[in-house]
């Protein structure tokens, strides 16, 4: 996605990006400018702990683009790079690395096969290129590099004047893009389709965009990030009441969240039997956003389509 000629294209067709870039496919001189400690801003929290350093710089970059004639060559374009340190994800990724090496080790003691290494292959230089059982020497230089490089990372961006902590906040949110489409597909059967006709596809993955709208302005609007999507899915899904002559049977479990949004709202829901006065208040319970109003009352079993 972020190989050159997708980023030219973007910008012959005045689109952006911006994109994650491994700190150790970089060139050395980049490299170097990511780990100096010049210009790092800080980032702490109340307590004073160090969240993250962060710091950023535009400059032109060579990027390898195809031509008409299917060539290669070297292409200058405007780029803005944020680098960033993360401490704990330093300290994860040494452990990462280290659990890796200690494998290696291992497998080079028992003398196992080249297949049995996997992911801590890397971290190992194979003498015997043909042989069943392979010889093998630890690769410590990719060692050192790997952890010297733990932590770090470079965002890279077309938009040269947004701020380097606008870039470093846009970039964390493409992981609520990934999620909303899980959710889609595992929680609101968007995937499979069963349909022919292109009207009834394009209808079903409107009814899909409207339900996982419905429930992102739930999260975040509504409950303020109380309940996450999937919590509220569980709590919509759990909520069951059936419509008797006289009263009402509540067959809703209790569950932590249960309470929790039953004290959000003084609502009782441990009752076995709920009368028409509390049923009432229960399907009246409405919540305002800015300018849309949301009606979500509980229906009965027996009403829901």
């Amino acid at each position: 996605m972020n190989c050159g000629d997708n980023i030219y294209d973007a910008l012959l067709n005045k689109d952006g990006y911006i994109f994650s870039q491994s700190v150790l496919q970089l060139e050395e001189k980049e490299k170097n400018w990511v780990l100096l400690d010049n210009d790092y801003e800080e980032i702490k929290d109340n307590e004073g702990n160090l969240l993250y350093k962060i710091k950023a710089c535009v400059d032109e970059f060579p990027i390898r683009v195809t031509d008409d004639k299917g060539r290669k060559e070297i292409v200058k374009v405007k780029q803005k790079r944020v680098a960033t340190f993360n401490p704990s994800l330093a300290a994860k990724k040494k452990i990462e690395i280290n659990k890796l090496v200690e494998k290696a080790k291992g497998l080079c003691h028992s003398e196992a096969k080249k297949e049995e290494y996997g992911e801590s292959s890397k971290y190992v230089k194979f003498v015997d290129e043909e042989g069943k059982k392979a010889s093998v020497l630890i690769n410590q230089d990719k060692i050192d590099k790997d952890l010297k490089y733990a932590g770090y990372n470079l965002i890279v961006s077309s938009e040269i004047n947004m701020s380097k902590h606008e870039i470093y906040r846009v970039y964390h949110q493409l992981w609520k893009i990934e999620n909303t489409f899980r959710i889609m597909k595992s929680e609101l059967d968007a995937r499979p389709i069963y349909l022919q006709k292109r009207e009834s596809i394009y209808g079903h993955f409107l009814i899909c965009y409207y339900a996982i709208t419905l429930l992102r302005l739930l999260e975040e609007k509504v409950y303020k990030n109380v309940f996450s999507t999937y919590e509220l899915i569980d709590l919509i899904r759990g909520f069951k009441l059936f419509k008797g002559e006289d009263r009402n049977i509540n067959l809703t479990k209790k569950t932590t969240n249960v309470t929790k949004l039953c004290e959000m709202y003084k609502f009782n829901a441990d009752y076995m039997y709920l009368s028409s006065s509390q049923t009432k208040k229960l399907f009246n319970l409405k919540y305002k956003i800015t300018a849309i109003t949301l009606d979500f009352g509980f229906k009965s079993q027996s009403q829901v389509s």
